[in-house]
């Protein structure tokens, strides 16, 4: 612990965004750069914990509390080191990560946290630019070969960890690039695509060999691979099975997001000039409004069938789990509104048979289910509408179903304490095994299912690379 007064002296600080007229005319990340004493001003704020509860609250247990202090004492080269020891993409969870671990900061129960995801992200972003994260080659080959199917986190992480393990390791990716979600479904202003590239590029150095374009159907495809990891991810959507779901302009998240990643204002589905109406709350909604703001959208409004969260943590989601409030994330600041406790019941068309307006009514929660408040129902008028309700699982047709994988109750993948699923020699991490889940959970599996692999190659009674979490742990809820 650097400053033992470093809480007391110094406010909780992060970020300023770039103005919201400035922004929306550009896909870049919102955030403006953040001085290195005011990250290292931030690193003090950390208490050093005797029982740190941030490495609870995430799992891939980063060793948040040294590096703070090394980012305190300005030894950001140590700090990088200590990072990677547990997480193979900083820069992408200091972005895209809820940050789990802030809510279970010691300091947060009486104060504001320590900023940990910015000390995180300034540690990587720093060590890039210096030349510090630089390709690590595995000192034997081992003979093996494994199949990684999917190069979203949970995929690259463990191709990563395998790579550097001796592996001949080959990554499957059905687009034209890899990256998952991480490319395709992350639009720009929450993450420039220039970290994943050149973490791609570092992983190649290393030895890992991506096949992209190449969709996996069959478990022939795979033949000659000693091991194969399933990282493919929960891709079926939640569907809204109401009348007039058939109507035209009606998409899913996942049809809207990857080609406005790809082609920005000049989609094919896009919504400029356009009503929108974007029915689910949670970060994917989230992400189709600040890229329908940057389209040009007339207007846009979000739906949430659950009511409106408070603003501070309730007495039913004490510290240290992550609590469910309000939050403004930057694509909320930019515009739009949001409406809560309302339940969408038809499509309404116009003459051409394309969708004119939704017709919603307000719910209750009665019984443990919504019920309608009678006399609320009304109409918003809407040319394009946007279902980002989550996922439901994994795509079982084509290969889960050629290989003969057992699935669990939910959907997912089932597997064993070892992430090996009920075909021997082909395991599964990520959402393909978990369900829908944050990035840090994915890179955790990653690495463990990583772990597990090179153990049952080997023949190993225990696993010698590190193992961050059992495929049954579960967040702090």
């Amino acid at each position: 612990m650097g400053d033992p007064k470093g809480f007391l002296k110094t406010a909780r600080e992060t970020p300023r965004r770039r103005p919201v007229d400035v922004r929306l005319t550009d896909w870049r990340e919102v955030y403006e750069p953040f001085a290195r004493e005011r990250a290292e001003r931030q690193a003090a704020r950390c208490m050093d914990c005797g029982i740190p509860f941030c490495h609870n609250g995430c799992p891939l247990g980063n060793l948040i509390p040294e590096w703070n202090d090394l980012v305190y004492r300005s030894d950001w080269t140590a700090a990088a080191e200590r990072l990677h020891a547990t997480n193979n993409f900083p820069e992408f969870t200091g972005r895209l990560c809820p940050a789990p671990c802030e809510s279970a900061c010691v300091l947060g129960i009486n104060a504001e946290p320590v900023t940990i995801k910015q000390v995180e992200v300034e540690i990587i972003d720093r060590a890039w630019a210096s030349g510090a994260v630089v390709p690590v080659l595995p000192s034997a080959a081992s003979g093996c070969s494994v199949a990684v199917v999917g190069s979203g986190p949970a995929g690259l992480a463990a191709a990563q960890q395998l790579t550097r393990a001796g592996h001949a390791v080959t990554v499957f990716e059905r687009d034209d690039a890899p990256g998952g979600l991480l490319r395709y479904g992350i639009p720009e202003f929450k993450m420039e695509k220039r970290h994943l590239d050149r973490r791609l590029a570092q992983m190649s150095a290393e030895g890992t060999v991506f096949s992209c374009g190449a969709a996996v159907e069959s478990a022939a495809q795979l033949d000659g691979f000693s091991a194969v990891v399933l990282a493919g991810g929960a891709r079926v959507p939640r569907d809204l099975t109401v009348p007039g779901r058939e109507l035209s302009g009606i998409y899913q998240a996942m049809e809207y997001l990857p080609p406005a990643n790809r082609l920005g204002a000049s989609s094919p589905v896009s919504a400029a000039g356009k009503h929108v109406v974007i029915i689910g709350g949670g970060d994917t909604g989230a992400d189709c409004l600040g890229t329908a703001h940057r389209q040009g959208a007339r207007s846009v409004t979000q739906l949430e069938i659950m009511p409106r969260p408070p603003r501070s943590r309730p007495e039913s989601q004490p510290w240290p789990t992550y609590p469910m409030i309000y939050r403004v994330s930057s694509a909320h600041e930019e515009g739009g509104e949001r409406v809560y406790a309302v339940s969408s019941e038809e499509f309404l068309p116009d003459a051409a048979g394309a969708v004119r307006a939704l017709r919603l009514t307000e719910v209750a929660m009665s019984g443990g289910r919504f019920t309608p408040v009678p006399g609320t129902a009304r109409e918003i008028g809407c040319e394009l509408v946007l279902l980002a309700m989550g996922f439901t699982g994994a795509e079982k047709p084509g290969l889960l179903a050629d290989l003969g994988v057992e699935f669990d109750a939910r959907g997912n993948v089932a597997r064993s304490a070892s992430y090996e699923t009920s075909v021997p020699g082909v395991f599964v991490a990520g959402d393909m095994g978990r369900g829908q889940s944050l990035i840090v959970w994915a890179i955790a599996e990653g690495r463990s299912a990583a772990a597990c692999v090179d153990r049952y190659l080997r023949g190993l009674d225990r696993p010698a690379l590190p193992v961050a979490i059992p495929p049954t742990a579960r967040p702090l809820v």
